[in-house]
């Protein structure tokens, strides 16, 4: 079955040229000019990833549009920027999206990353024990989720993929590019910016005091490691 990518961009010659180029991949392209269309169509489409752009005519933003989008589907996200500005960058991740890719970019990076990101969504994972507890936080492996003294947490599918692999391996410093590899794949052992950012949105929402980490803690220099008294 193809799979069916969703390019949310207003420029028709992106649009285009993100056809001709996942088409000739294999993928199947459909398409929104804007951003309540492009909330309607992940609702009806059901795609398998989205690109969408960060900078939207006419309603909502890539911001807000993905913010929306996870509140009813966990499907993939890649956002689109015309500026590889650190701070838009964080803030894409921070609404829930999964990667993100600067304009213009080259066909084969496009592919590159689609082809990464669904592999991550689609990966089966194998848990070797069924939960782990860390202090008030729980990690369900068999459900996938975090609870925190009995109450789910809302993780995107990152921040999850980032925690298994924290608490696959409690009470070991983790290293950056390990960790990146695992969760992201190796092309992204050196985006230790993306590692920082995630463990940062983990411990907003795992942590009593996020300032001060009792559970997800880091090795100045090395990495980062769950903690479990």
């Amino acid at each position: 079955m193809q799979e069916k990518i969703l390019v949310v961009e207003d420029e028709p010659k992106v649009t285009l040229l993100v056809r001709q180029v996942l088409g000739a991949f294999g993928y199947r392209v459909v398409a929104a000019a804007n951003g309540e269309t492009a909330i309607e169509m992940v609702a009806l489409e059901q795609p398998d990833l989205v690109l969408l752009d960060i900078l939207l005519p006419h309603g909502p933003d890539g911001y807000e549009v993905c913010q929306r989008i996870r509140e009813f589907s966990n499907v993939p996200v890649i956002m689109l920027t015309a500026r590889a500005r650190q701070s838009e960058i964080l803030h894409g991740f921070e609404v829930g999206a999964d990667d993100y890719l600067v304009k213009p970019f080259d066909a084969k990076e496009l592919v590159a990353r689609i082809r990464a990101v669904l592999r991550r969504a689609n990966s089966p994972h194998q848990e070797a024990v069924p939960c782990l507890t860390c202090g008030p936080i729980e990690i369900d492996f068999a459900r996938r989720v975090a609870r925190i003294e009995g109450e789910t947490v809302h993780l995107t599918r990152t921040e999850y993929a980032l925690l298994r692999e924290l608490a696959q391996n409690a009470n070991k410093v983790m290293p950056h590019g390990d960790l990146l590899a695992a969760v992201w794949g190796a092309a992204y052992r050196d985006d230790v910016d993306y590692l920082r950012a995630y463990i940062r949105y983990l411990r907003r929402k795992l942590e009593p005091d996020p300032g001060n980490p009792r559970y997800i803690v880091t090795s100045q220099g090395v990495g980062y490691m769950l903690r479990c008294p």
